[in-house]
């Protein structure tokens, strides 16, 4: 059994210290074994289905992680995404994630997550696949989290969408026309073009 738990701690390591109970069992792990290291206090469930190693030092996402593999069709977007790109002075208070319209948001206990509903065709645009602490999270890229962020400028603040304008263009290469077609997209063109025009 020693053997077994040991192979199975080695498997959460190289998975950033979180899994998905579905793919601990396929990967050829007995139930037996996690229930073993939780009664050991090694392993710690901490969502439906989810579980972690405790006493593990995480990575720089974990919060993005644990949300990514409790909502497999969400995408980070607004602050949390800004915050990933290190494109804002935000410290984020949950996890931003886009969610189709008309579909299901999942219940989170944690870690705090906010959803935004976004059309099919401003949900489908601008996905990149990051990789974090072993996994693949979806995070939209800067160019249209700039867009978003003026689309929902409402709900974050309008001066936390300005100041990361200002930081894609001056701090990250972001090119303008690129901001401009998700912007189109996102049907605030006409709110950002001005802001642009008088930045650059």
């Amino acid at each position: 059994m020693e053997q077994k738990t040991e192979r199975m701690l080695d498997y959460f390591k190289k998975h950033g210290g979180i899994a998905r109970f579905s793919s601990i069992i396929k990967s050829g792990f007995h139930p037996d074994t996690l229930s073993t290291l939780e009664k050991e206090g090694k392993m710690e469930k901490i969502a439906r289905g989810l579980y972690r190693m405790a006493d593990y030092t995480f990575g720089s996402y974990p919060d993005l992680v644990i949300t990514s593999l409790q909502a497999p069709r969400g995408i980070v977007c607004l602050v949390s995404a800004l915050a990933f790109y290190e494109a804002t002075n935000e410290i984020p208070s949950h996890v931003d994630i886009a969610i189709p319209v008309g579909t299901r948001a999942n219940r989170i206990k944690y870690p705090p997550v906010r959803f935004y509903r976004f059309s099919t065709k401003t949900w489908n645009a601008g996905i990149e696949i990051h990789q974090a602490e072993g996994h693949k999270i979806k995070v939209y890229n800067l160019a249209k989290t700039i867009a978003d962020c003026f689309k929902f400028r409402n709900r974050i603040g309008v001066n936390v969408a300005r100041d990361a304008l200002k930081i894609a263009i001056t701090e990250k290469s972001i090119k303008p026309q690129d901001i401009m077609k998700y912007a189109k997209i996102c049907r605030v063109n006409k709110i950002i073009k001005p802001i642009l025009e008088a930045m650059i």
